[in-house]
């Protein structure tokens, strides 16, 4: 764990295509336990032009895991314990907007989350908290990303929605064209609830969407070919992976903690009266909640 106002540590949850890191000096995987279960793989730890990384796998090495199957609090608690201070979401999803072709980096700053099934708070009976999430990503990561991505030349768009779906199908036409009208930019599996977790677990957290094809809304949709998909999703993988090289020594020169406060998320966030707390709970969010709850 991690105090606020300490050296950066960062994390990067690498999505479809990018089941590893690049250029690391001193790689190791390492087996992170979780008091909720497993993650989804080892964690990688290394440097990165001096910048201490941990990479985790969303889906595990070689794509085991569905969305819905994905222990998304394990995940992020284990990247707590590793240290990690502000995470790097690298995200494979469609595009709902003609202007928003595949190949196209977004870097969010909402989420509408349609998912149904999977557990969406560290928090519950015996220990309640309600953390702010009007806001729910890190703009210093943004800005941090969006100047890296230029730098590279891939087309990035600076702000969206992400339409978080349950999956593991993706949608019909009338939910494509519903979201659309609600004014989605992209849509997914697998930003939520992680992007709420790590609120709540007070990380810095950004989402960098990899614009793989149109939704099905697209009159073009049925003439894409998987092969093309495929293309275009090893393409994105290989940027994002520039992308985070690029980006990390950006990141570095952090002084205190965040000033968008995403460290201290939980300040007064948690409700449950010291003496009304579960035990139980309180050890099991040692990591998560472990400063507020001293």
């Amino acid at each position: 764990m991690a105090e606020p106002g300490t050296p950066p540590v960062i994390g990067v949850i690498g999505g479809s295509g990018v089941s590893d890191l690049d250029g690391l000096s001193d790689p190791r995987w390492e087996n992170v336990p979780s008091a909720f279960g497993e993650p989804s793989d080892a964690l990688l730890f290394g440097d990165l032009d001096g910048q201490p990384m941990v990479f985790l796998p969303r889906h595990g090495r070689g794509h085991p895991i569905p969305p819905g199957g994905i222990n998304f609090r394990a995940n992020i608690d284990a990247l707590k314990r590793a240290g990690v201070t502000e995470v790097i979401s690298i995200s494979a999803c469609g595009s709902l907007k003609e202007s928003l072709d595949p190949g196209t980096f977004v870097i969010v700053d909402q989420f509408i989350d349609r998912t149904v099934t999977r557990e969406n708070s560290f928090f519950g009976t015996g220990l309640v908290a309600h953390v702010g999430l009007g806001h729910p990503v890190c703009a210093r990561l943004g800005d941090a990303l969006e100047e890296a991505a230029d730098g590279l030349g891939i087309k990035v768009a600076r702000g969206g929605t992400y339409l978080a779906m349950e999956g593991p199908q993706f949608s019909t036409l009338g939910e494509s064209e519903l979201y659309r009208g609600w004014g989605c930019d992209v849509i997914g599996m697998t930003n939520m609830p992680e992007a709420r977790l790590a609120r709540e677990a007070e990380l810095c957290y950004a989402t960098v969407a990899m614009v793989t094809d149109y939704d099905c809304w697209h009159p073009d949709h049925d003439h894409v070919s998987v092969d093309s998909i495929i293309r275009i999703l090893r393409q994105n993988a290989d940027k994002g992976r520039a992308l985070v090289e690029r980006v990390a020594p950006k990141l570095k020169g952090r002084d205190g903690a965040c000033p968008e406060g995403c460290h201290t998320a939980l300040e007064n966030a948690v409700i449950t009266a010291p003496e009304a707390r579960d035990p139980a709970m309180v050890e099991k969010l040692s990591a998560v909640a472990g400063r507020v709850l001293k």
